[in-house]
């Protein structure tokens, strides 16, 4: 089974994420994110088209940029999320929390 690892790419003001995101994974990757919005000035899209999972562990992942990002007085917003991480985070409950996830059914 190979999958691919998770990867960021930073490409301007945006940060692209890639591969499969795992629990065994997602602290590096968190990590590596944490870095990025710290050095981001103000502004960072997140676009997750690359993302090839959709499970919790996305979900928290990306809660715990925002967090992040709020106190580091940065504006996330996250685009290209698959319909499947949409409904996940619908029915999480999260959608609100997620900037770019509202107002998608």
């Amino acid at each position: 089974m190979s999958e691919a690892l998770p990867g960021l790419a930073r490409e301007g003001s945006a940060l692209r994420v890639t591969g499969v995101v795992t629990a065994e994974n997602v602290v590096a990757l968190r990590q590596q994110g944490e870095q990025e919005i710290r050095q981001a000035g103000g502004v960072l899209e997140i676009d997750l088209s690359g993302l090839e999972t959709a499970h919790s562990v996305v979900l928290s992942l990306l809660l715990c940029w925002q967090r992040l990002a709020l106190r580091q007085d940065c504006q996330l917003s996250f685009s290209g999320a698959s319909e499947r991480l949409r409904s996940l985070a619908a029915l999480s409950n999260l959608q609100e929390q997620i900037p770019g996830f509202a107002g998608h059914s």
